[in-house]
């Protein structure tokens, strides 16, 4: 019997014909990174194939590297194995991996979304034998909402803590949530600052000749009282940090896909909670799957045992494999060069008052 043209092994998605791996988790030769997120870019491969908008981001994540890009539609060929990228609307620079050899074609995800957040080249679905697929948010529960409405919410959330006199914290991952968050947001209701992991972040983008709206970034001469009129995007490794103290009064609010469970914003000491993710919902994954034509599907992380069957009740060839993704795109924030609590204001003399909102 032939081995498949892709399999998991104890480094990563391993293509034999072709001599190399996609998003390894431990150090290997050749590695094609689909996103430049922790999880799925890490440091020590020999030599990074990635898309050429990841380039910023992942020098100064990874520091130097041996990389080569490439352009979506645009393939190298290795030992007869075609690689090419096709755009998964994840994130800036985040790439489905698509493999082919010999009539096979294989499509591995990364991590994608459906729906167009004005910052990400919109998902394109690839047809395919097989696919591999992330299923982060693979239970009928989560059904997102149309973002036009979740952005409105946060500039009205801004603006009534601006005429109340708080500032407005809201917190998302530096790469990815960060930038989807800025393009949105009104700056007619007042200035956006940056903390400086995202302000960073968002250099290394436009490095690469990335277009963001304009934003402050925060330095010790940074006006408190404008601030307090202000907006602050934040990673959540600042959350509940001393550098996040010293500005008072504020009102916190908090991005994500899981705030679409019950509890979620009690347990992240969120003021506010905005359903905002930049992984598929159920709907997305299941409309993903099926304009893929494929046959087989292999999922890699999130809620794989359920949304396997659930896929082979629809007649899909649908199996797990275990991966190293989905790990907390926090853990890198937390290493990167950023502010620290020096770097804001000083902290006026008085009882520190929380925002309200609920």
């Amino acid at each position: 019997m032939a081995k498949p043209l892709l399999q998991f092994n104890d480094r990563g998605i391993y293509c034999e014909a072709g001599g190399f791996y996609i998003d390894p988790w431990k150090p290997v030769d050749y590695a094609v990174i689909t996103h430049a997120h922790s999880d799925h870019a890490r440091w020590g491969h020999g030599q990074y194939l990635a898309h050429r908008l990841a380039r910023g981001v992942l020098n100064y994540r990874l520091g130097p590297i041996s990389l080569q890009t490439m352009d979506y539609g645009e393939s190298v060929t290795r030992n007869g194995v075609r690689i090419s990228f096709y755009p998964a609307g994840h994130i800036i620079g985040s790439a489905q991996v698509c493999v082919e050899y010999r009539g096979e074609v294989w499509v591995v995800s990364g991590d994608y979304k459906l729906e167009d957040d004005g910052v990400s080249a919109p998902f394109e679905p690839v047809h395919c034998h097989t696919f591999i697929s992330e299923c982060t948010f693979g239970m009928p529960v989560y059904k997102w909402k149309d973002p036009k409405e979740v952005h409105a919410d946060i500039n009205q959330w801004w603006k009534k803590n601006a005429e109340e006199g708080r500032a407005s914290f809201i917190a998302g991952y530096s790469l990815g949530k960060a930038q989807r968050i800025l393009q949105h947001l009104d700056p007619s209701i007042g200035k956006i600052f940056l903390h400086g992991v995202i302000a960073n972040t968002n250099d290394a983008l436009r490095g690469d000749g990335v277009v963001l709206a304009p934003a402050e970034r925060i330095t010790p001469a940074t006006s408190r009282e404008e601030m307090k009129k202000g907006i602050i995007i934040c990673p959540p490794s600042a959350v509940g940090s001393p550098w996040m103290r010293k500005v008072q009064p504020f009102s916190f609010g908090y991005c994500s896909g899981w705030m679409a469970l019950r509890g979620a914003k009690r347990r992240m000491a969120a003021d506010r909670g905005f359903v905002l993710s930049d992984h598929a919902d159920w709907p997305g994954l299941i409309r993903a799957i099926d304009a893929t034509g494929c046959e087989c599907v292999c999922l890699t992380h999130g809620y794989t045992a359920s949304f396997a069957r659930y896929l082979r009740d629809r007649g899909y060839n649908a199996h797990e494999a275990h991966t190293f993704y989905g790990e907390e795109e926090e853990s890198v924030e937390i290493k990167e060069t950023g502010i620290s609590g020096s770097d804001l204001p000083a902290e006026t003399a008085g009882t520190a008052e929380q925002g309200g909102e609920i």
